[in-house]
C-alpha cells in the first residue's frame, strides 16, 4: 500500500522515532509502513489519520491490482490437474445429454 507518511512526518520535522512514539509503535513499524512493507491495522490507520488530521484515504492508497495467480493445486490427488478446459467441456457435453 502506498502512503504519504514520509512527507507528512517530514513536514512536521519528526523523525521515524518521533512518529513511532506518538503512535505507540516501534520505529521499525514506522519504517515498514513508510516503505509499503506493512499495511496498518484499521485501528492504527485511524490513529495515524487523527494524528495528521487527514482521512485514511488521503494518507493510504491501495496498490493497483496485479494479475491474479492461478489457484493452487495443493490438496488434489497425485496426477489430478484440476478442472482443465478439456475436462470442463466434457462435463458440460455430458450434462447436455
Amino acid at each position: 500500500m502506498k502512503n504519504t507518511l514520509p512527507a507528512l512526518r517530514e513536514e512536521r520535522g519528526w523523525s521515524q522515532g518521533d512518529l513511532a512514539e506518538r503512535l505507540d509503535v516501534s520505529r521499525q513499524t514506522v519504517n515498514a509502513l513508510e516503505r509499503g512493507k506493512y499495511d496498518p491495522s484499521l485501528p492504527l490507520a485511524f490513529k495515524i489519520a487523527r494524528l495528521f488530521d487527514r482521512s485514511i484515504e488521503e494518507i493510504f492508497q491501495p496498490e493497483p491490482e496485479r494479475g491474479r495467480r492461478a489457484p493452487s493445486r495443493r490438496g488434489l490427488p497425485p496426477g489430478d490437474r484440476g478442472l482443465t478446459e478439456d475436462r470442463l467441456a466434457k462435463l458440460l457435453a455430458r450434462d447436455e445429454r
